[in-house]
């Protein structure tokens, strides 16, 4: 059964996801997501990392970081090769992707090789992250795209030289599925059955959020 992932315990793995996102909600396509780059990847391991409060998208956070990882706990609890952290959720101030990716590669060693999971639109900002041009020197980057998906403007990213980290694409067609949709859903008393598990969809309703 997956778990909060503690940095202390991940050192063991060799071959690590991190899978980075809001999760606002959390739903199938970042489930599959997931387990694609993990199987195609062998990775032995992938952390869900719920971002915690950040810059970018300040103003598109709608339910507290707290239930954003309440959620994301609920959704992979069945899986062994998930777990979830809390590092960014207890971070003080704006988190930003550069100083968790240090910190696992710190908590890991560097014989642990480091894989960070999150969706292509994600990506194409990539140039405006704070100390962006870091990252190559510590983790690959796996873009998760649907079928279809432009990728043009990430191909012109992956050109641009030694100062950006290296990307790779996988195709995963349940990305169809969107958080913003969902959210509407709520609001809108419309089904968001079999888009993401059953019991995110009660914690949802129990807990009265995005309506």
């Amino acid at each position: 059964m997956a778990g909060i992932e503690s940095l202390g315990n991940i050192k063991t793995y060799r071959r690590l996801g991190i899978m980075g996102g809001t999760f606002d909600p959390i739903h199938f396509g970042h489930l599959v997501a997931a387990e694609e780059a993990r199987v195609q990847y062998q990775l032995e391991h992938v952390v869900f990392m719920p971002t915690g409060r950040y810059e970018h998208k300040e103003a598109c956070q709608y339910v507290s970081p707290e239930e954003r990882f309440t959620m994301v706990v609920i959704a992979t609890a069945s899986n062994p090769y998930f777990s979830v952290s809390r590092l960014e959720v207890d971070r003080a101030g704006p988190s930003y992707t550069i100083d968790t990716i240090r910190a696992v590669s710190e908590a890991c060693g560097t014989e642990t090789e480091l894989y960070f999971i999150t969706g292509a639109d994600a990506v194409l900002d990539v140039t405006s992250w704070r100390d962006y041009e870091k990252l190559a020197d510590f983790c690959r980057f796996i873009a998760v795209t649907r079928p279809g998906y432009d990728l043009a403007h990430l191909r012109a990213i992956v050109s641009r030289g030694e100062n950006a980290p290296q990307i790779d694409t996988i195709e995963v067609p349940a990305l169809a599925i969107s958080s913003t949709d969902l959210r509407n859903r709520v609001s809108e008393g419309r089904p968001i059955r079999y888009l993401m598990p059953d019991s995110v969809a009660n914690y949802i309703h129990k807990s009265g959020l995005y309506r």
